[in-house]
């Protein structure tokens, strides 16, 4: 079967990297990229991918009936109108996160989708393209730790501040913290618990540590509840210049025998590289380097484009992630500086 020809709207956002590599990796072709302006991605995008094409303008990427799958990286308050144009003219997509910014944008994606039967999924890089996420799933589906009751994501980033454009703090235009960050967690709450859909008990958006910057939200929490499980979620903009990489990522997944804890990107005990998980259990207390672990979430979607089926992620999740985004961004209490 003929595989998918893609095209690149926005590069606003280093995320696309693992977006176009994911899907290049398997034999795909890039056919041209677009985006608006000159954002500081473009440089290292044109160093990764130095053969592929800069388009005049986005509509000859759009109107071109060869190009399967628009890969999205844009200001997040675009994504959600440069995804509705691409599905209209007969692509799939895949977006970085968050995948909308309001309400409203994303019951348009839903009329879009209904009405065109094209997908629209959102890469939750820190599932998708996380090797010890693949091997935490394997353990749970293998009944390791039980039946999975409460996770507790945490999503510590750096602010790079130097390196932040002007829509990184404008509220705006990234939609809050919950919307952008958190809906890796809330992703990764609805998969591991297997909820389909879920109530925010609490939330919460703050502004600690950065006065000057009144539409930078540098913390924010949520509390989910779901007829299986319950979670907790942090997230922030305060990891220290120390560590060795942008964030210690971790996820805790409490079963009724036993836990796995994901430390995604370092180990501040001090084993080497990233993907290390922890198992607790009955019969075993273990640590596992799980850096060699598939990424399966690029394959599936090339097997969903093909097939239109939905082994990737159900459309149904997807939207279901950025409407409790959504609503925990709504309805959060504001904190710190942004309460004054």
């Amino acid at each position: 079967m003929t595989l998918p020809t893609l095209a690149v709207i926005g590069v606003d956002h280093r995320h696309i990297y693992g977006q176009l590599a994911g899907m290049l990796e398997l034999g795909c072709t890039c056919r041209g990229w677009w985006t608006e302006g000159e954002p500081e991605p473009v440089a290292g995008f044109i160093k990764r991918f130095p053969d592929i094409p800069r388009a005049a303008d986005r509509s000859t990427l759009i109107n071109d009936p060869d190009i399967d799958l628009v890969l999205i990286a844009d200001i997040p308050a675009r994504r959600a109108k440069r995804a509705i144009e691409a599905m209209l003219a007969g692509k799939d997509v895949m977006t970085d996160k968050p995948g909308c910014t309001t309400t409203a944008q994303l019951n348009a994606i839903k009329q879009t989708v209904n009405k065109t039967g094209r997908i629209w999924s959102i890469n939750f890089s820190e599932r998708f393209e996380v090797p010890a996420v693949t091997k935490a799933t394997e353990l749970v589906h293998a009944g390791a730790i039980g039946t999975v009751i409460q996770t507790v994501g945490l999503g510590p980033h750096r602010l790079n501040r130097a390196t932040r454009p002007d829509w990184f703090f404008d509220e705006d235009q990234y939609g809050g913290i919950l919307c952008d960050i958190a809906s890796h967690q809330i992703d990764q709450f609805l998969f591991f618990t297997d909820s389909t859909d879920a109530e925010v008990i609490t939330s919460s958006v703050a502004n600690f540590a950065n006065p000057n910057d009144a539409g930078l939200q540098d913390y924010g929490d949520i509390l989910l509840r779901s007829a299986s499980g319950q979670g907790y979620i942090r997230v922030d903009w305060y990891t220290p210049d120390a560590l060795p990489t942008w964030g210690d990522g971790r996820l805790t997944i409490l079963g009724t025998e036993g836990t796995i804890e994901l430390r995604k990107y370092v180990d501040v005990d001090g084993r080497p590289g990233t993907d290390h998980v922890y198992l607790v259990n009955g019969d075993r207390c273990e640590h596992i380097d799980a850096s060699s672990c598939a990424l399966p979430y690029f394959e599936n979607l090339l097997h969903d484009i093909q097939h239109r089926t939905e082994t990737a992620m159900t459309q149904a999740h997807c939207f279901k992630v950025m409407e409790l985004a959504l609503i925990a961004q709504e309805q959060a209490t504001r904190l710190g500086h942004l309460a004054h």
